[in-house]
């Protein structure tokens, strides 16, 4: 009998405590299910607890994770009042529908039925106002409805029932835009805003396309562009800036384009593409994006600069020349004039970049944007301004120079990186011009602005090894040693070269032409680059300097590969015998200094020791 009462006292023990133990899963169960935040993961909670079996184990927290996510789901839905919402939508758009069905049948006139889905659409934008007034969930069904409804309703209306008229059509799309924005930025919502832009923009351009009059469709492009520079203020709403630009850049340049087709043919454009409009609504579009990329960079302040501000100036500066050049191209315009205004509106961003770094803010941040448009602008048309492609091109090299120093004052590394990037064009704009147009390559005159980018050049990178770039910069994350100026040598050398190559040219122009001279003249460029290549390895032994061994190095192999894939297959004679001679001796003499400089590393490196 005492073992049997034992034996039932341990089992009653041991269902009390299994009982302990699943209150406290219950009640886990419970506060996680009360709780918003995510769950974590179920743990022991009492010392009591015996362990159960593993298989019915997670047989229970698979159950319990289903059943989880199963009731986040409600209670997101709950909140969000989705089916309320989904329900509400689908009313809205019955009744639309109804509208369209009896239009269509003819039930009602087609100018009365036009007119009563534009006063629905309105009346459920305005509602829509209303309940962000009174913080309703159902506001962004009305208001979103309503606009979409409105663009689409205009569009037809205008496209397909042709009852209502062009300018109330860019109107209402105006209209409606602007209503919409002010919701947004009354209420702090991005979906009104966004709708509302994108449908100026998409019917818009859909209205009469592809023959649209580029004059009115300007005007509500020029609405949304303002509209989304005060979407991109709202969270969620910067993509809506870049819509707009490229809508708006890709329907002028059609205009563009059309129109100089039309020129080029000496016949009279249409009306529908309104030739005196073109140069000021674009020259206004130029001015505006000027006016936003400005006004983006002053209200970041000290803070990051965004993707499209940073862009904006550069695409608005070859976007606007471009298009301002194959109109008067077409039209037989002054090009020089062009290219005056060009240089006057780069030294104008130049300007701006002057009165950024004047706000007293560390590193100047967006001067850059301005600085790297300005330079830009500069290289597509001081060639229109000069006449002349070669000659712009030194310019440009002392521009880059400039920004040098200013990146230096200012602290400011992405200028330097802009003042990189001119020499570098510069030098294979230099090689481009030379190598495809041989009347240029034989011009003397070619060597002045040749030899001017290899003095320049090459003086800048001394520069930029003396002076290194702004720590607190770009070059703290991406070079921080530094090493992309080696480029400006590299570039400094190539115009270096075609600098000798017009002398020789010249002089071979006065021995006289014919095969051997074409043989002397290829197998010339190759002894140039082996000499090149031997000066700078003992230059470089001499310092002490490593990366100009490294460029030895590079421009022997670029030696290499002219020598033994161009001359040793394509000439004969005298010629090649000294381009092969050359290049060997440059070899051998490269592997004398390349010992003794390890040799010399070996014994510092004792020393040291």
């Amino acid at each position: 009998m005492t073992i049997e009462k034992s034996g039932l006292e341990g089992r009653v023990d041991q269902l009390s405590a299994e009982l302990q133990g699943l209150m406290a899963r219950v009640a886990q169960l419970e506060s996680l299910a009360a709780a918003p935040a995510p769950r974590q993961p179920l743990t022991a909670a009492t010392p009591a607890a015996v362990p159960t079996p593993a298989a019915p184990a997670l047989h229970e927290e698979d159950d319990f994770d289903a059943e989880g996510v199963s009731e986040d789901l409600l209670d997101w839905a709950g909140k969000a009042h989705l089916l309320t919402r989904l329900s509400t939508l689908c009313f809205l758009l019955v009744i639309a529908l109804v509208l369209r069905t009896v239009t269509d049948n003819n039930l009602i006139n087609t100018l009365v039925g036009s007119a009563l889905g534009m006063g629905y659409a309105a009346a459920l934008m305005l509602w829509g106002g209303y309940l962000y007034h009174r913080k309703s969930p159902l506001a962004p069904v009305f208001a979103c409805c309503g606009t979409v409804l409105m663009s689409v309703i205009v569009m037809e209306t205008h496209t397909h029932f042709a009852s209502l008229p062009l300018v109330p059509a860019y109107l209402t799309l105006i209209v409606a835009g602007c209503g919409m924005a002010y919701v947004s930025y009354r209420y702090r919502a991005f979906l009104p805003i966004s709708l509302g832009t994108l449908g100026m923009v998409v019917s818009g351009a859909a209205i009469d396309y592809p023959h649209p009059y580029f004059p009115y469709l300007a005007m509500v492009l020029f609405a949304a562009n303002v509209l989304g520079y005060f979407a991109a203020q709202l969270k969620s709403c910067a993509w809506l800036r870049w819509i707009a630009l490229l809508v708006t850049m890709t329907m002028v340049q059609i205009w563009g384009v059309r129109l100089g087709m039309i020129l080029l043919r000496h016949e009279q454009p249409t009306p529908d593409l309104a030739a005196p409009w073109f140069l000021p609504i674009l020259i206004s579009f130029v001015v505006l994006y000027l006016v936003i990329g400005c006004a983006g960079i002053i209200r970041s302040s000290a803070g990051k600069i965004s993707r499209f501000d940073f862009a904006l100036p550069t695409m608005n500066a070859l976007w606007g020349f471009s298009a301002a050049y194959y109109a008067v191209n077409a039209s037989g315009g002054s090009k020089v004039l062009l290219g005056l205004i060009g240089a006057v509106l780069a030294a104008g961003h130049l300007g701006v970049t002057f009165w950024l770094s004047g706000r007293k803010v560390q590193g100047a941040p967006g001067t850059n944007s301005f600085a790297f448009a300005g330079a830009a602008l500069a290289a597509v048309s001081l060639p229109l301004l000069t006449g002349n492609f070669l000659l712009s091109l030194p310019v440009l090299c002392v521009m880059a120079f400039f920004m040098a120093i200013l990146s230096r004052q200012w602290g400011n590394g992405g200028i330097r990186v802009t003042a990189y990037l001119v020499q570098i064009y510069a030098s294979l704009a230099l090689a481009l011009g030379l190598q495809l147009n041989p009347a240029a390559a034989s011009d003397a005159l070619a060597a002045l602005p040749a030899l001017l980018l290899g003095v320049i050049t090459l003086y800048h990178y001394q520069w930029c090894r003396e002076y290194p770039p702004p720590a607190a910069s770009i070059f703290a994350s991406i070079d921080a040693s530094d090493r992309s100026a080696v480029l400006l040598l590299l570039a400094a050398l190539s115009s270096g070269f075609f600098a000798i190559r017009v002398v020789l040219m010249q002089a071979l122009a006065l021995i006289g032409g014919g095969r051997a001279m074409a043989d002397v003249q290829h197998c010339g460029d190759s002894i140039v680059i082996n000499a090149a290549a031997t000066g700078i390895m003992f230059f470089a032994f001499y310092r002490g300097n490593k990366e100009l061994r490294n460029v030895a190095i590079l421009v022997i192999i670029v030696g290499a590969v002219k020598v033994f894939l161009y001359d040793l297959l394509g000439t004969h004679g005298f010629p090649l015998v000294a381009s092969i001679f050359t290049f060997g001796l440059a070899a051998a003499l490269q592997s004398v200094a390349l010992g003794r400089w390890h040799k010399r590393h070996q014994g510092e490196a004792d020393e040291a020791k």
